[in-house]
């Protein structure tokens, strides 16, 4: 299974609660049942954290298969939960915190195993930490007039969905930086915070149930799932 519909605690965006690389996908503590498909679907092993107290893994940190960052909200305490439960997995991923304000990290960095783009409103230090944490190479930017890029698009290691208010000139730019031929597209039946909408790695999708089949068609090929 590559795709699969799900509400998280009651709630069509399933991608505010968790993120995703191509080996772990990393949520916060949801029902057994929710976890399961999530690790099933991505063909993932799944890693249950807190941060800020919050199960919104997905609103507050992001990965790729070099690391996971996190925000600066995240306590000392849920700082050591998680690496030692990556150290439990034997999981060789840097765990960084991003030290700024802009501290939804989810929702303000798309990054995969190439690139990370970012909010164009971090500054050179933050810069600095995303690019040593995730190991790649950093650019700033907005789409679609939405600076939180993180929220409203979609990037794995295979592909790129770019969300619906994308200029086609926009879309160039951006297909060309990231070396994928996007499909604009929303989700939850309309949405353009197709990021909020979905955890995705190179395998699979999870998104929110509202997400129609016209959108689940368009975001799967994408992403290249097919």
């Amino acid at each position: 299974m590559d795709h699969i519909k799900l509400l998280i605690n009651g709630s069509e965006y399933a991608g505010a609660f968790g993120c995703a690389n191509d080996k772990y996908a990393f949520t916060g503590f949801l029902p057994k049942k929710t976890t399961r498909l999530i690790s099933s679907t991505l063909d993932v092993d799944t890693i249950e954290i807190s941060i800020n107290s919050s199960n919104l893994i997905g609103i507050f940190a992001a990965a790729n298969s070099n690391a996971i960052g996190v925000s600066n909200l995240i306590s000392k305490y849920e700082l050591h939960v998680l690496k030692e439960r990556l150290h439990e997995e034997g999981a060789d991923i840097n765990v960084g915190i991003i030290n700024s304000d802009l501290n939804s990290i989810g929702n303000n960095i798309l990054v995969n195993d190439k690139i990370a783009f970012i909010h164009e409103e971090y500054d050179s230090t933050a810069v600095s930490e995303i690019e040593d944490i995730f190991g790649v190479e950093v650019v700033k930017g907005s789409i679609a007039g939405f600076k939180t890029i993180g929220a409203t698009n979609i990037l794995t290691n295979k592909g790129f969905a770019i969300n619906n208010n994308s200029s086609d000139d926009e879309k160039k730019t951006i297909d060309a930086l990231f070396g994928f031929d996007s499909i604009p597209t929303t989700a939850n039946n309309g949405s353009l915070f197709i990021g909020l909408a979905a955890i995705a790695n190179s395998k699979g999708i999870a998104v929110g149930d509202n997400t129609t089949g016209f959108e689940l068609t368009r975001i799967i090929e994408s992403l290249n799932l097919d």
